[in-house]
């Protein structure tokens, strides 16, 4: 049975951290992008998608983070992953996402300086 998504959005410093529950397939797909869209409106520059380790991720859950992933370079954006299960980190790696996002342990991932 599909755990239904919650996403939410919050700031830790200069960091917008997405919060990511439930299953990312297709169904979480807008709200994971309105989420995406409100930190990029706001001016964020450092996004960390922090996902629950018992959530499952499919082929169009990974479709939605290819297409934020594409977007966020357009926007010059510092993108970080954390919460991921070893399983999805190998996957995430097979498919490519770690050259375009790290992966992190923990929510407190190294970030480059802030240019201010």
């Amino acid at each position: 049975m599909e755990k239904t998504p919650q996403i939410g959005l919050r700031l830790q410093g200069d960091v917008s951290v997405i919060d990511i529950k439930g299953d990312v397939t297709p169904i979480a797909g807008p709200l994971i992008e309105a989420a995406y869209r409100e930190a990029t409106s706001s001016g964020a520059k450092k996004i960390l998608f922090v996902f629950a380790h018992d959530g499952y991720i499919n082929s169009g859950g990974i479709a939605i983070l290819i297409g934020i992933l594409s977007e966020s370079k357009k926007h010059a954006q510092t993108i970080r992953i954390t919460g991921l299960s070893a399983h999805f980190q190998k996957i995430f790696g097979m498919v490519g996402l770690t050259k375009y996002a790290q992966i992190h342990s923990s929510e407190r991932p190294p970030w480059p300086p802030s240019s201010a």
